[in-house]
């Protein structure tokens, strides 16, 4: 498990035996779920933190209609979910996580986080240190989120999404699937789908399986 937990933000630059104490001394546990089951629910008071050891997890809200609306997919070794909620005052989740598949987590009790234990362990601060760091990266993430959901179209957001991915050989790895990625556009499927295939057959971008390769820049740039 160490091995995994070494690529996980919340433990940049600590030795093997660093964790071990973070482990040890945070008394986190790590828990194994199933496919759909749920890991928090709206309302629930946070009380730990959360770090994907393996699988996968998806947080997502329900509208009004029951529509499912995936907020983020959790898919990375060592990523960290459930944070920010950790940090408002006697707020509950306004949102819900469950296993996209069989999932092992690490979670780790709140108290943890707010308070060095009194023996200036150098990995407690630099522990508290990285999540102020992974707080930053949310809020970078979320507003990213902000700028493409404020698009007037469908394409506008397509656009944004592959431009805010795309690698240096012009390649955007998709991590969700179809149907994830409509939930995270806030879009039909088939709506996605569609404006996809016509992106292709206008020469922008090629698609092939879970990656797309964006063809024509200039004209992705003058859809924003």
């Amino acid at each position: 498990m160490i091995a995994e937990l070494r690529k996980s933000p919340l433990f940049n630059h600590m030795t093997d035996e660093d964790i071990r104490n973070c482990l040890k001394c945070s008394h986190s546990k790590v828990i194994s779920y199933e496919k759909d089951e749920v890991i928090f629910l709206q309302q629930d008071k946070p009380k730990k933190l959360f770090i994907l050891i393996e699988g996968s997890v998806v947080v997502c809200s329900d509208s009004i209609s029951g529509k499912r609306n995936i907020i983020t997919t959790i898919s990375k070794t060592g990523e960290v979910f459930g944070e920010v909620f950790l940090f408002l005052d006697e707020r509950g989740y306004e949102n819900y996580a469950i296993a996209a598949d069989r999932a092992e987590v690490l979670e780790m009790p709140k108290e943890f986080l707010y308070h060095n234990c009194g023996n200036n362990c150098g990995y407690h601060t630099l522990l508290i240190s990285n999540m102020l760091s992974i707080l930053a990266q949310k809020a970078y993430h979320l507003n990213q989120k902000l700028q493409i959901m404020s698009s007037s179209t469908l394409r506008q957001k397509i656009s944004k999404l592959l431009l805010q991915n795309v690698d240096k050989g012009g390649n955007v790895i998709l991590k969700m699937k179809r149907e994830e990625l409509a939930d995270f556009l806030n879009v039909a499927r088939p709506s996605l789908s569609r404006e996809l295939m016509k992106m292709q057959e206008d020469g922008l971008v090629k698609i092939e399986r879970n990656k797309i390769k964006i063809i024509d820049f200039d004209e992705i740039q003058n859809n924003l």
